[in-house]
């Protein structure tokens, strides 16, 4: 699953004042590092480059956020050798060195590089390098001699796929956080602000993941039109309620039973919400009378039907 930074851990046979100069001396980041060399005087504030040995072409650019050697290095990281990862935002890559044993014969090693959010062609080309880089570095500290050169050539991955599949991460933690503030409370001014950015985020990234239907769509403004709902607010709850029972509608024989049950439920929640009490019962009924074939789901379907608010409608 794609995510915003790559995270890896290495144990490495060494000190943790040798891995240090390991990462900031270029006579060593030369040998395992693609042939470049690090140039930077490694002062908080200071430009840090990345230089190709061979024709001294600059490889990444940034700034250095963070030095406490022998323990922590943080660098703003903008790719340079490619025009289109060139015209992607900087992430940031983070070193932290830790001893791993009681005589620090063994050093732990974890690097991050994150802020990858606006950048998937970085993201993807990395993703493989780092792991090439830490596996380099640890053979040069532990047999004298980095590895030979590998391929981790990413570069066929679909940078839209990798945006897609984080849209998609996003969406789900969204949606499943939402239900922690429709949970029966009188909400706050706070938990009110709290339940509608979530629901509105889940709905942004859906419309955006891969793999996003139609029904994906109808459940996102559902929970969107529930959120409202709860709240009192009904005209956008109804407004949020026909955009739900179109998608179920556009998603045609893609839809679950279940969804046309929902679509309606919402519907007649809504109503109910802004006083229209004849309509809101007969979409109340309209929705008990959707026949959904798994006992697990129509259980769940008829808890959500009884829950409140349904603001005295006589049902």
């Amino acid at each position: 699953m794609t995510a915003t930074a790559h995270l890896y851990e290495i144990f490495i046979r060494a000190p943790r004042e040798r891995v240090w100069q390991a990462l900031v001396d270029p006579d060593d980041t030369v040998q395992y590092f693609h042939g470049t060399r690090f140039d930077s005087s490694f002062e908080v504030g200071a430009p840090f480059h990345n230089v190709v040995v061979d024709g001294e072409r600059l490889a990444v650019d940034g700034i250095v956020e963070t030095c406490s050697p022998p323990h922590r290095l943080a660098i703003t990281w903008h790719v340079n050798y490619d025009p289109e990862m060139a015209a992607e935002p900087p992430g940031r890559v983070e070193w932290t060195l830790t001893p791993a044993n009681d005589d620090g014969s063994v050093t732990r090693v974890t690097l991050r590089h994150g802020d990858l959010a606006l950048s998937p062609k970085t993201w993807a080309h990395v993703k493989l390098g780092w792991v090439a880089i830490l596996d380099s570095l640890k053979s040069l500290l532990e047999t004298g001699t980095p590895l030979p050169a590998v391929d981790d050539d990413v570069t066929d991955t679909d940078a839209g796929v990798i945006e897609g599949n984080w849209h998609r991460a996003q969406a789900v933690t969204a949606n499943n956080s939402v239900w922690e503030y429709l949970d029966g409370r009188d909400h706050s001014a706070d938990d009110a602000d709290e339940l509608l950015q979530r629901a509105y985020a889940a709905a942004y990234h859906w419309r955006r993941a891969t793999g996003s239907t139609a029904v994906n769509l109808a459940r996102a403004s559902w929970l969107v039109s529930r959120s409202h709902a709860v709240l009192g607010h009904g005209d956008v709850a109804l407004h949020h309620a026909d955009r739900s029972a179109q998608f179920v509608e556009r998603a045609g024989g893609e839809a679950a039973d279940f969804d046309h049950a929902y679509a309606h439920e919402a519907r007649a929640r809504a109503l109910a919400c802004v006083g229209r009490r004849d309509e809101a019962l007969d979409a109340y009924r309209a929705a008990e009378a959707v026949e959904v074939a798994d006992e697990q789901d129509r259980s769940i379907f008829d808890g959500d039907l009884q829950a409140e608010p349904w603001f005295g409608l006589d049902r």
